[in-house]
């Protein structure tokens, strides 16, 4: 089996290093196109303004200025010989669950790789925050190999793929693992309004606290369950609901 790895955190990030070890278990044909720097929150976003520049760092890790999105397009269409049989992204810093998947691109990756027609699976890892951010990797590279193997098997339609979330746990601490729908957070980004050093505006947006439904079955509901959550997730955006009513609303 032939693995496309990508990730939205760059090309030194941590996870990425985890996600190479944990494809490593599943086959030793594996290639990297990561970013050269953080793309955190482009979600699935190309880059068309400027040109696409590409750097080898060694031997089939491959570091592009562009976004995830850029990368698996990159990486299928140049920079391998032939098409992978999967495309991974991840592991990303931090989960991405019910309406942060939109901004997530950890999730653009897998949506990339699934619009080219390959099997697309996203992960991420939950963390904390205690005097800096701590991300038990060990969790992930721990349980995700045996998850991956039953998970690659699934007939999965056209158009679907897989966004996997690891609790905040160890391993053995894991209470089972649930197959989910995406919950919902009440709106959380704020503007926070700095001035420079010549009284000149900027702002960073940033995240406040969210209100979370942990509705029955949802991704919000299995972390807070310390479980794994695993959402088959769909490129189709239609609301079919609401198609008859808009038509017969235009007479």
């Amino acid at each position: 089996m032939r693995i496309l790895l990508t990730n939205d955190d760059g090309i030194h990030a941590e996870g990425l290093a985890v996600l190479e070890r944990i494809a490593r278990t599943l086959s030793d044909d594996i290639w990297v196109v990561a970013p050269e720097t953080d793309q955190s929150g482009l979600a699935h976003s190309l880059t068309l303004s400027e040109p696409l520049r590409l750097r080898e760092v060694s031997d089939r890790h491959y570091a592009l200025r562009g976004t995830p999105t850029d990368c698996v397009i990159m990486g299928v269409r140049d920079v391998m010989d032939a098409p992978p049989d999967l495309v991974l992204s991840g592991v990303n810093d931090g989960v991405n669950v019910a309406d942060g998947v939109t901004y997530s691109g950890t999730v653009a990756g897998a949506i990339e790789g699934t619009l080219l027609g390959i099997r697309s699976i996203a992960l991420s890892q939950a963390y904390k925050w205690d005097d800096g951010r701590i991300v038990p990797w060990e969790t992930t590279e721990a349980v995700a190999p045996e998850l991956l193997s039953k998970l690659i098997d699934i007939d999965l339609p056209a158009g679907t793929f897989l966004n996997v979330n690891f609790p905040y746990s160890r391993p053995e601490d894991i209470d089972g693992i649930a197959v989910t729908s995406q919950g919902k957070l009440v709106h959380g980004i704020d503007l926070d309004r700095r001035e420079d050093a010549r009284g000149v505006p900027y702002y960073w947006l940033r995240f406040s606290h969210r209100t979370k439904e942990f509705k029955a079955g949802t991704d919000l509901e299995a972390l807070g369950d310390n479980k794994i959550s695993i959402t088959p997730l769909k490129l189709d955006f239609t609301d079919y609901s609401v198609q008859q009513r808009i038509a017969e609303a235009l007479g």
